[in-house]
């Protein structure tokens, strides 16, 4: 009896726990004293110190959903951001001030319900100098079709290849060139032929917080956009006492001129393809070593640095057309200079031939005188 009644008690037991379990209806607990599985970080870390100013500040998380992130500079102001459409990572989208520190924080919710908080700061580089640049051509110009693109530094560049790798060029018509380093402060771009006319270009040089080297960065971005109008090319073949202008590839002016001496190289009105570079309606021309300063001549344009210009000389109108007298200018008379002028835009090619002499290189704007093949070689990528 006792062996039995010891059974049915058992039994009895297991069958009250039992209906015990059922009665509760608890599920059993699933991690309650688990960490979250929620993991979020931020690039740059804590205490991180010399961090470009040109490289955004991200928060991800994994295993959850970013609720917010707050960056503030030291003004307490917040730095503009946009949190990633899964809500997996926020980056910041204006770029940071040197010498500063930031403060960040970020909540997210994890995939298991729990919450998880990230807090940090951290130090941007102050740079041993900030250097500016300057962009030619400006916005909302019209330029011809020879004109260079120029970008120049206050210092000498030392990480050319840094600095090029910040400059982009677009084109409406699609028009692919290259950049070329004249010298450690100034870098220009030109395509292989003429720009086509009518095309609109814009120029991004983001230089802000780039390392140039030697402890300088750049200032702040520059930008331009401009336009490439009519096609004009002035084509000066010297021993024709002409000069003539194309349109499109058509003469559409041949006037009368005289241009520099055929028997004196540091006369003449050399070879090369130059470019209109500036317009005045009045300069004064000086050139002591040939006796004489101040001499005012109307409607010049220049093309050359060397010291080359299209121009009003009156005072030499018996040569006009028949002999070669100047000292390097292309002489016209005071109603053909006028109309010239009228008809130029800085930024025309003007391409002489026929000279005793040919300009070395040398003289801005000299970009096409370098042929394309060398011109490639001149970018620092």
């Amino acid at each position: 009896m006792r062996k039995k009644l010891a059974a049915l008690l058992v039994g009895g037991a297991l069958l009250v726990g039992c209906s015990s379990n059922v009665e509760q209806g608890s599920p059993s607990p699933v991690g309650g004293d688990s960490p979250p599985v929620a993991k979020l970080t931020a690039n740059p870390a804590d205490g991180a110190k010399d961090v470009p100013v040109n490289s955004p500040v991200k928060v991800e998380v994994q295993d959850g959903a970013i609720d917010q992130v707050a960056v503030t500079n030291p003004e307490g102001q917040s730095v503009k951001g946009a949190l990633a459409e899964d809500k997996r990572s926020w980056a910041s989208t204006e770029p940071l001030g040197f010498g500063k520190q930031y403060s960040y924080s970020g909540k997210a919710t994890g995939s298991d319900g729990k919450p998880v908080e990230l807090t940090g700061s951290f130090t941007t580089l102050a740079p041993a100098s900030q250097v500016r640049a300057t962009l030619f051509p400006g916005d909302d110009q019209v330029m011809g079709v020879a004109v260079p693109i120029k970008v120049e530094f206050d210092v000498d560049v030392q990480d050319k290849a840094t600095v090029e790798k910040a400059l982009t060029v677009t084109s409406s018509a699609n028009v692919q060139g290259s950049w070329a380093w004249l010298n450690a402060r100034e870098v220009h771009y030109r395509p292989e032929n003429y720009w086509p006319a009518n095309t609109k270009i814009r120029v991004e040089a983001k230089l802000y917080g780039v390392a140039y080297g030697g402890g300088a960065y750049g200032r702040a971005d520059v930008t331009s956009d401009f336009t490439i109008g009519r096609n004009q090319v002035v084509k000066i073949d010297t021993p024709s006492h002409q000069l003539v202008v194309q349109r499109d590839g058509q003469t559409v002016k041949s006037y009368p001129a005289s241009f520099g001496k055929d028997d004196e190289p540091d006369l003449n009105t050399p070879n090369g393809t130059f470019v209109v570079m500036q317009k005045d309606p009045q300069f004064s021309f000086d050139n002591p070593r040939y006796g004489y300063t101040n001499v005012l001549k109307k409607w010049a344009v220049r093309f050359s640095n060397h010291g080359e210009f299209i121009h009003e000389n009156n005072d030499n109108l018996a040569n006009i057309g028949k002999n070669n007298t100047s000292h390097g200018c292309a002489n016209l008379s005071e109603a053909d200079a006028k109309d010239y002028y009228d008809s130029a835009l800085v930024g025309d090619p003007v391409e002489v031939t026929g000279a005793s002499h040919t300009l070395p290189p040398q003289f801005d704007w000299y970009d096409w005188q370098i042929p394309w093949s060398q011109w490639q070689t001149m970018s620092a990528l």
